[in-house]
């Protein structure tokens, strides 16, 4: 799992760097094979929800031989602090057991009167396993976050640990 939550971060530093700008993120699915080769396609439709439903199903076929797989898409998530926007991550590890995990990273638009920022990314549910290791999987997210060299510059400069 240590891997595909590697990945994770790799391709949610590359949604922060879309929705930096005020872009719409079209929903990203990215996969690692069995070989370490990594690859990611935007899940265009018609409408965005389209493109998350297509990728829930082709995260849950593991039709490519893959080892690992995540879905990144834009969406909103209530807090304490009230609805907020996010980019939320599937994760899956198809080895034997294969297991799962959602996280989400709550951001801050551009067009906020208090500018862009990215929030502390949150564990919403893991499957497949009996308990996380949280410190070697955000060692493992972090790695991934600052191997995007464009992503980790923007994520550093607006993070924001208040959410």
């Amino acid at each position: 799992m240590e891997q595909a939550i590697e990945l994770a971060g790799f391709f949610a530093a590359h949604a922060v760097w879309c929705v930096s700008e005020g872009e719409a993120l079209v929903p990203m699915l990215a996969h690692l094979d069995r070989s370490g080769v990594r690859s990611m396609s935007r899940l265009v439709a018609n409408r965005l929800e389209e493109g998350v439903e297509e990728g829930k199903r082709q995260l849950e076929a593991d039709a490519y031989d893959r080892a690992c797989a995540v879905l990144v898409y834009d969406g909103y998530i209530t807090l304490e602090s009230g609805k907020t926007d996010a980019l939320f991550i599937d994760i899956r590890a198809y080895g034997a057991p294969g297991s799962s995990a959602t996280m989400v990273v709550p951001y801050r638009h551009r067009q906020s009167t208090r500018g862009f920022a990215v929030h502390r990314p949150k564990l919403l549910e893991y499957a497949g396993m009996d308990s996380p290791d949280y410190q070697t999987w955000a060692d493992a997210f972090f790695r991934g976050v600052d191997s995007h060299q464009q992503g980790a510059a923007i994520w550093n400069e607006a993070s924001d640990p208040s959410l």
